[in-house]
């Protein structure tokens, strides 16, 4: 996957992921262990897993990355193509099986939005590029 110039907020009603169906309603981070922002906001991650209920991560490189959260594993990138994954940490918000959300790298406002955990990343910098 390309990495990005910097960390973006992109909200829409998309057809992305449309093809994936209901299996991913909810919040879902599409992530891997081999990138440096992804390991960075691995607590965040378990935060939210503790907090969002149904809240999963799709691991692009390794099924039991990040622990302590539900993990999908997509180490074929079925998913991650079906959805236009381009870069990772990438935070999406699906609602009857199509997304209506999406944030790309590590953004503190906008995970705290989406998650609704006002703390979340507290003493992350604000904004960190996939």
């Amino acid at each position: 996957m390309s990495q990005s110039a910097s960390s973006s907020v992109v909200s829409s009603q998309s057809d992305h992921g449309a093809q994936d169906g209901a299996s991913l309603d909810g919040l879902v981070a599409f992530v891997k262990r081999a990138c440096p922002t992804c390991t960075l906001i691995e607590p965040q991650m378990q935060e939210v897993a503790r907090a969002v209920p149904g809240f999963r991560a799709v691991s692009q490189d390794d099924p039991r990355f990040p622990q302590g959260v539900e993990v999908i594993d997509d180490r074929e990138l079925d998913r991650s193509w079906l959805n236009q994954i381009e870069a990772t940490p990438t935070l999406i918000r699906f609602e009857g099986g199509r997304e209506v959300e999406r944030v790309i790298g590590w953004d503190r406002a906008a995970w705290r939005r989406l998650t609704g955990i006002a703390s979340l990343g507290e003493d992350l910098p604000l904004m960190r590029p996939g």
